[in-house]
């Protein structure tokens, strides 16, 4: 017997949209997509922040009311993702000495990482801890378990934000009238989704260019060794935009998509062409591109400033994704800006393990990314079955000589002394016009209405 296909869906409170999405795990491992829905949050959601508790919990109850509507069917939770401008990394050394040399034991590691998660940080809370390597003596190993050592120093990376980063998500999504599967931590989804394991054994950094902010994270032996998320991205550009030429942001974003670059030295001769914007007014094409190209120069040079100390240990290279990344010349700016001479290259594309369902729209431009690495980690059912109650069998009505009379029936009623003569009126009513007999689908549908036989499962 075939497995019951069970349904994912995840939630991401971005800065431009609040989006909701839902898929099925296929038998070969990937992921179909069955449903999409967004809706735009600029009014509520800052930076990746929640502003307005109350918008941003009715955006949420409309936008996983049109993927119910679209599923067909009632979603009970969601895997939500976690990111916004608090979220970063803190790496932390625990020593210990022992009087004489000492095995250590998984116990000993379990204690050292409880002892960090211990560790207290003003107004933020630990959200993850990744452990790095261990210390023994002098030398530096990712398990040391079974060594003897008289001191050692054990190293963590904890991932660390705001207390109120997941206590608003949990606000918003319970008062939306849903629950939370699992709060993600995006970037690490986004890691794992988009980096190879050859990349982060190797060596790599993975720069996500959103609308507000940057997350850059970076890898080496497969563990995270850094996470820091920059105040700046493509609306940044926008806002320039707009600002420059005095028009309104949803021009400047039009003009931006049109013709945006991120390098424009040794371009073709389109750069000389004028573009023509509200009022008749006009510029070069290479004057808007001088405007997006200032921006973005900042942008990536944070990136740089991140990552530059590792720049020996980036082997792989960096890759960006999200969708302000996918401004054509980027990689070429980045190179120019840098100097690091290493491998780039942008994430184009739905992931390889990511379908749709047939009539389902999922833009593949790149700004979806860390919802899909959300939807990917999944690993619950999110959808509510009601299991219908037994429906009792329909007892036939007798017919002919078998049929009793109203009189046999008032007199069966009165030798068994026990009702009254109103109740044994309306039994002989009962049996001299007998109700229609009710079909199947009314008797399950009026089960499904009655409170107190309803039956409830989460699956």
């Amino acid at each position: 017997m075939a497995a019951e296909k069970y349904t994912i869906v995840a939630l991401e409170l971005a800065t431009t949209s609040i989006r909701a999405i839902a898929g099925q795990r296929m038998p070969d491992g990937t992921m179909q997509v069955v449903a999409f829905a967004e809706e735009n949050a600029s009014n509520c959601i800052r930076k990746g922040i929640i502003d307005n508790i109350d918008k941003t919990t009715q955006a949420i109850s409309r936008v996983l009311g049109q993927l119910s509507l679209q599923l067909g069917q009632t979603i009970s939770r969601v895997y939500v993702g976690l990111n916004g401008q608090s979220l970063h990394s803190v790496q932390n050394r625990i020593q210990r000495s022992f009087s004489e040399r000492k095995q250590i034991t998984n116990a000993l590691i379990d204690e050292l990482m409880d002892t960090n998660r211990g560790v207290v940080y003003t107004d933020s809370q630990i959200l993850e801890v990744i452990p790095q390597e261990y210390k023994a003596g002098n030398r530096s190993e990712i398990d040391i378990v079974g060594i003897q050592v008289e001191q050692m120093e054990a190293n963590f990376l904890n991932i660390i934000a705001r207390n109120s980063l997941s206590e608003n998500i949990e606000k918003c999504v319970n008062g939306a009238g849903f629950e939370v599967a699992e709060l993600l931590i995006t970037p690490l989804a986004m890691g794992d989704t988009i980096l190879g394991a050859a990349e982060k054994r190797s060596g790599c950094a993975i720069a996500d260019i959103g609308a507000d902010t940057t997350t850059v994270g970076f890898y080496t032996k497969n563990i995270l060794r850094k996470l820091v998320v920059i105040p700046l991205g493509g609306n940044n550009v926008t806002m320039d935009i707009a600002k420059c030429l005095k028009t309104e942001i949803e021009e400047a974003e039009m003009l931006k998509l049109k013709y945006g670059r991120a390098w424009a030295e040794n371009q073709d001769t389109a750069c000389n062409n004028i573009i023509t914007y509200s009022h008749d007014r006009e510029i070069s094409e290479s004057g808007l591109i001088d405007i997006i190209e200032a921006r973005y120069e900042e942008i990536l040079y944070n990136i740089w400033a991140q990552i530059e100390d590792d720049n020996e240990k980036l082997t792989s290279g960096i890759v960006f994704t999200g969708g302000a990344a996918q401004i054509r010349h980027l990689t070429d700016a980045f190179s120019y800006i840098t100097k690091c001479g290493k491998q780039t290259r942008v994430v184009k594309g739905l992931p390889s393990d990511i379908s749709t369902a047939g009539g389902v729209f999922v833009p593949d431009n790149g700004r979806l990314n860390s919802i899909l690495a959300l939807l990917l980690h999944g690993d619950q059912n999110c959808i509510v079955h009601i299991t219908a109650p037994t429906i009792p069998a329909v007892e036939e009505v007798p017919s002919g000589e078998d049929c009793p009379t109203a009189d046999q029936a008032s007199n069966s009623n009165s030798m068994d002394g026990g009702n009254s003569s109103s109740e044994g009126a309306a039994q002989a009513q009962t049996v001299e016009t007998p109700k229609k007999k009710r079909s199947i689908w009314e008797l399950f549908t009026r089960a499904l209405t009655d409170d107190d036989e309803e039956e409830t499962t989460i699956s």
